[in-house]
């Protein structure tokens, strides 16, 4: 039986620094990737990935630009070095992630995709300077309690990543309170997370507006492959939505561990750095093959193996 893939684009936290810098050495269309970003943006972000700082890549108006590069870079590679585009069932994005996985099945181009992201990040951004908010992991936490932790802080459940992980958004004050209730309700552990705003939550508001802008100018075209989307947790084919589906995830809750359920493939290819996402699906999808392509020495494992 032919094996079909469904292909998973990573969001933030999948960043480190040399992502990208051995495929854009052997790679001549992996170069021409990160260049066309480059150009678009106005700036070295390729240098930034591959000798810079972390702090700096870190920032959200460069790592989300810098993982959506390296993920098309990887598909570009994947794609032309061998048959595996025949094979793809189906795309999917966790967060920033959605971007390319829209690029990579051609509903969106390298640089409307680089543009977008630009207005993203730096829309999230400024809503973390209007009100002082947060995010906080749940380990060992089920949806349900999730939700009732949520009605007595005031909280909003911003990642339903997997059985045992969700991730909460919410004002410093009310994170604190969750905290608080998560410890005497017996979770595992509850984590503060090192970011810099309520995402996934309508405490991000502000920055749905200033993508709406930015979108408006925005012709998405037909998807070469289904594309799985965060607010739905399911398929949408229908460019004209797309945008729309876009600007809810901004404030709504990514529903990870629902979307790798509804997706009927047992096999996965991980496309970018990091193997984030290869853990989560090994944790909602026990029975799951998955290939990360996460360093240099793994994506030719996968090329070798589809050639």
């Amino acid at each position: 039986m032919n094996t079909k893939y469904a292909f998973l684009f990573p969001g933030q936290g999948s960043q480190f620094i040399g992502m990208g810098k051995e495929l854009a050495q052997n790679f001549p269309i992996a170069k021409q990737t990160f260049e066309e970003v480059d150009d678009t943006l106005n700036q070295k972000l390729s240098s930034l990935m591959f000798d810079g700082d972390i702090e700096t890549l870190t920032q959200t108006q460069n790592a989300q630009p810098a993982i959506m590069a390296v993920s098309i870079a990887t598909w570009r590679v994947l794609i032309t070095e061998s048959n595996i585009k025949e094979k793809v069932a189906c795309v999917a994005g966790h967060s920033l992630g959605e971007y390319s996985a829209l690029c990579a099945s051609g509903a969106l181009t390298l640089k409307q995709t680089s543009q977008l992201l630009k207005v993203r990040a730096e829309a999230m951004h400024q809503a973390t300077q209007q009100n002082s908010g947060g995010m906080l992991a749940l380990i060992g936490a089920d949806i349900n309690q999730a939700c009732e932790l949520c009605q007595k802080s005031g909280c909003y459940v911003a990642n339903d990543n997997c059985p045992g992980q969700i991730v909460l958004s919410g004002l410093l004050s009310n994170l604190t309170s969750a905290k608080i209730l998560g410890e005497q309700m017996g979770l595992k552990r509850v984590i503060p997370l090192a970011v810099s705003g309520a995402f996934h939550s309508p405490l991000m508001q502000s920055a749905e507006e200033k993508l709406h802008q930015a979108l408006k100018d925005i012709q998405f075209q037909k998807p070469e492959f289904p594309i799985y989307f965060n607010v739905l947790a399911d398929k949408q084919d229908n460019p004209e939505q797309f945008g729309d589906l876009l600007l809810k995830q901004l404030t709504r809750p990514v529903r990870w561990c629902e979307t790798i359920n509804n997706i009927l493939e047992n096999d996965f290819v991980e496309c970018g750095p990091g193997k984030v996402l290869s853990g989560l699906v090994k944790r909602i999808k026990s029975s799951a093959n998955i290939q990360d392509t996460a360093n240099f020495e793994s994506l030719k494992k996968l090329l070798q193996t589809e050639q």
